[in-house]
């Protein structure tokens, strides 16, 4: 045994003695055992070791920061969490931080378990209590308690018995989330990075995925989150998860996850394996997603970069012939446009996208959804009917000005945050800026219309979010940035007003 490892070895031995000799100890018992996987030491120790036999260890280049695995009963979810454990069989970690969802008490923090260990049928697992009292010091939304940590809470505790068959010993950080919103996620992301660095932990993200539709209907709603998660596009993600367009029980936890290992150098989220509980019961009426993914700080410090999204001549000409039509339903008619839908494959991905409406080379109107809630080819029909009626800057379009109306389309890229702000090349890159609830958005297009550069644009952006100029080199504010396909009818470049 390593020289490190023999002090880890003795270092547990004693905090466990100390969690015995104690006076009163305070122990979370196992709640679920005998329920969501077997009470039964052995029969357990059993049920695990098969599940990392039958899937293996891929082999992955980079180094793994952070987990994602489901947290159902074994028999449902087992197989799928294994895919994720199976990663770091072996490997010696100083302490795992848990992240876990509240099914059953609403609070405004995180909360990180303020006892002396958590115990399933295969051992008592410590709680490392100076990382603890640490980390709930970091943030007013994160705080030393019980709550979220009952008995009856089984996202965590599920994630237990397969760290111990894997990891062996280990300090544990339990946090179970009483909100998802994405300042708590934000809060939790970020102290964990600062107090993570340079030291030897695992993150672990206990969340399910889409719950009680059709086999079918899972597998494509589960399949928007598991792309958004390896696009690493983390505040849509949060959007609709709070909007439930998309679905994960857990998916603060995994935003929050996702938050810091990014802080920590990983760079692409790679998928392990997904399911559901069909795949397993045979019912597909009613079923509940699975998905295992980790977190990894890749070989080089790069990922390898996505193709980028294009469409056709024909695809362009019908998402611009879709607006016109959509802006002169709403203006003549006041009402959406009934559209059915694309039949174009590209049309029918989910994506962010803006319209622009000008009229004589100025600005009339743009509005745009950010976040793909939609199909693209809805969301032109939407944002264009918006842009023309509902763009506070400007009066409604008139009957009259249909005529004279200009059209551009921009389809969004996912959003990935600035890590270095010399990443930013204007004219490729539109920018998000968000700092609380203020946020401002500005598309590829406007610094090269208004002639600014990198630190203009910048500057720009926090206004249009309504904060300082200088926001923007404030630890507290975000920036994330994008990529737009910007398409039109010849519209002439914007006038002094900055469009979106």
């Amino acid at each position: 045994m390593k020289k490190h490892q023999v002090i880890r070895t003795i270092a547990l031995v004693l905090t466990l003695s100390a969690i015995a000799c104690g006076q009163n100890p305070k122990v979370r018992q196992a709640g679920v055992a005998g329920a969501f996987y077997p009470a039964d030491a052995n029969e357990l120790r059993k049920m695990v070791d098969g599940f990392l036999a039958q899937a293996g260890a891929p082999a992955i280049q980079g180094s793994v920061v952070a987990l994602i695995s489901p947290h159902a009963g074994y028999e449902y979810s087992g197989a799928v969490a294994a895919h994720a454990y199976a990663l770091v069989k072996g490997r010696k970690f100083e302490r795992v931080v848990v992240i876990a969802p509240s099914h059953y008490e609403a609070f405004g923090f995180s909360a990180v378990f303020d006892g002396d260990a958590y115990v399933t049928p295969l051992g008592t697992v410590p709680v490392d209590k100076a990382f603890a009292a640490k980390l709930a010091s970091m943030s007013p939304l994160i705080k030393l308690s019980s709550q979220g940590h009952g008995s009856r809470e089984h996202a965590l505790e599920d994630q237990l018995p397969f760290l111990q068959r894997t990891l062996g010993q280990f300090k544990l950080a339990p946090i179970i989330m009483g909100d998802q919103s994405y300042d708590t996620c934000r809060a939790l992301g970020v102290a964990l990075a600062k107090l993570i660095q340079g030291s030897d932990t695992l993150i672990v993200a206990s969340s399910d995925l889409s719950h009680f539709h059709t086999y079918d209907e899972a597998v494509k709603l589960d399949r928007k989150t598991l792309n958004a998660i390896q696009e690493w596009d983390y505040l849509s993600m949060s959007r609709n998860f709070a909007t439930q367009v998309w679905e994960a029980c857990g998916g603060g936890p995994i935003i929050a996850a996702m938050i810091a290992s990014e802080r920590l150098g990983a760079t692409e989220a790679i998928l392990l394996k997904r399911a559901n509980s069909g795949d397993v019961t045979g019912d597909r009426s009613r079923v509940v997603g699975y998905g295992a993914l980790a977190l990894v700080k890749a070989a080089g410090g790069h990922a390898a970069a996505a193709p980028p999204f294009s469409l056709t001549q024909g695809e362009r000409d019908e998402l611009l012939k879709l607006a016109k039509t959509s802006v002169e339903t709403a203006v003549r008619e006041r009402k959406m446009y009934d559209y059915a839908g694309s039949k174009a494959e590209a049309l029918m991905q989910e994506r962010g996208a803006f319209v622009t409406l000008t009229e004589k080379g100025e600005l009339r109107g743009c509005i745009g959804y950010v976040a793909p809630i939609k199909p693209l080819s809805l969301t032109v029909r939407d944002v264009a009917a918006y842009a023309a009626t509902q763009d506070r800057r400007f009066s409604p379009v008139e009957p009259g000005e249909l005529g004279q109306l200009q059209y551009e389309v921009s389809v969004l890229s996912p959003l990935r945050r600035v890590l270095d702000v010399k990443q930013i090349e204007v004219g490729k890159h539109g920018l998000v800026m968000r700092r609380g609830e203020r946020e401002g958005l500005l598309l590829p297009q406007v610094p090269v219309e208004q002639h600014w550069d990198r630190a203009t644009f910048l500057a720009e952006t926090c206004r249009k979010a309504g904060l300082a100029a200088d926001a923007w080199k404030d630890a507290q504010t975000d920036i994330f940035m994008f990529t737009a396909l910007v398409f039109g009818d010849h519209t002439p470049a914007a006038g002094p007003q900055a469009r979106h």
